[in-house]
């Protein structure tokens, strides 16, 4: 062999050898990527997991928090280390004030250490989806089941309330997150879906709400996540969209198929709630927004 066939060879010989050097450092690198960053879970019983057990009692039982809710999920599948501090019940301004009595505001788990901030928030605020499905639900049972009484009934009303009402005190929450934690990256979750697009047979038995309601209220929640996208998108936050993943597995759904668990017969003891598999589910959705491996 030649000295220049000789050096060629040598040549490629270093070449894979740094290269397949290289992919070892790499690889461990990528897989580990959020291994150790300072997490901190903010935001109401969506977040908390309200309703699903086993149930954490490291925080106020009045927050009805789980070990088995989405941020707890997210930690152990990234190995981040995490603050929780969701609570059932919150409202936005419960993460400057106390919720309740005993209760930090949210926003004092947060620092400039924070790496990584998950939320969501904004359902609670002026009641909104609490009083329209009571409200829907109390005229489903008067009507049997027809019609759209509920609509008839409120119209836009819950629609301006999130116009009106959420939509600034999302932005403005948001904004206080960043304000406290100006070096973490936020992620606010929309809410999974918890009826679907049209009445379906046997459904009133679980969630008594009439069949023309169905659709109204599953805009009125449409409405409720545009909102929230367009406050991530005003606070450059990052929006983890529900919709697409969780069509097909609203409150309607047979035990196994279902991430909400309905008014009636459900399995947890918050209805209409996201069971076990809707906060695994929300957990993979911000692992995926969030590129977190």
């Amino acid at each position: 062999m030649s000295i220049r066939a000789r050096a060629r060879r040598m040549a490629a010989v270093a070449v894979a050898a740094a290269t397949v050097s290289g992919l070892a450092l790499a690889v461990p690198a990528q897989a580990s990527s959020a291994a150790g960053l300072n997490y901190v879970a903010l935001g109401d019983s969506y977040s908390a997991g309200s309703g699903v057990l086993p149930v954490d009692f490291s925080a106020p039982l009045e927050c009805a928090r789980s070990t088995a809710n989405y941020p707890h999920d997210l930690a152990a599948s990234t190995g981040a280390q995490l603050t929780d501090v969701t609570c059932g019940g919150a409202q936005t301004k419960d993460f400057a004030g106390s919720q309740y009595p005993g209760v930090a505001p949210q926003l004092n788990a947060l620092s400039d250490s924070t790496d990584l901030v998950t939320l969501t928030i904004g359902g609670n605020d002026n009641n909104t989806f609490i009083s329209a499905i009571l409200a829907c639900g109390s005229a489903g049972v008067v009507t049997l089941g027809f019609g759209h009484p509920c609509e008839s009934l409120y119209g836009s009303t819950f629609d301006d309330q999130i116009d009106n009402n959420t939509y600034p005190a999302l932005v403005a929450a948001l904004n206080a997150v960043k304000a406290k934690a100006p070096n973490a990256r936020v992620a606010i979750i929309g809410y999974p879906w918890i009826v679907p697009s049209q009445a379906v047979w046997g459904c009133f038995a679980k969630m008594p709400i009439a069949s023309g309601d169905i659709p109204y209220l599953r805009e009125l929640e449409g409405h409720l996540n545009a909102a929230v996208q367009r406050a991530a998108d005003a606070t450059g936050a990052t929006f983890v969209d529900m919709a697409a993943a969780s069509d097909g597995h609203d409150a309607c759904q047979p035990i196994g198929t279902r991430w909400i668990e309905p008014v009636l017969f459900g399995t947890n003891y918050v209805p209409v709630h996201p069971n076990a598999l809707g906060e695994s589910a929300m957990a993979d959705q911000v692992a995926g927004a969030l590129n977190l491996g």
